[in-house]
């Protein structure tokens, strides 16, 4: 099993949750997070005064899925959640040990 963390661009969720329904992944965390890369932070005007921005606004997808799903789950969340503007994101994958239901005790591949 591989987990799959992707920090991606607010306003693209809805987007890439319909795009992994569609490849048979049904479940998913989402996080509200804020940080800042290459594209450091930005301006921004409240009531005619301009403020700096110290970080942007993400959302962090978590996401356990076999690991014959995962290299078509990343490549999906990468093509949908993809501008071609700086700050798009990035996915990070991670190998899962296990997995446990709580409600059913299930366990591995059962579980996710």
């Amino acid at each position: 099993m591989k987990k799959i963390e992707a920090i991606i661009k607010p306003f693209k969720l809805d987007e890439v949750k319909d795009a992994l329904d569609k490849i048979g992944i049904h479940g998913l965390t989402v996080t509200e997070v804020r940080g800042y890369g290459r594209q450091k932070g930005h301006i921004e005007a409240y009531r005619g005064v301009e403020y700096q921005v110290q970080f942007n606004a993400k959302v962090r997808l978590d996401i356990v899925v076999p690991d014959e799903l995962a290299e078509k789950a990343v490549e999906t969340i990468r093509t949908t959640a993809n501008t071609g503007n700086i700050g798009d994101g990035k996915i990070f994958v991670y190998p899962v040990e296990g997995v446990v239901r709580i409600r059913t005790g299930e366990s591995g591949d059962a579980a996710i």
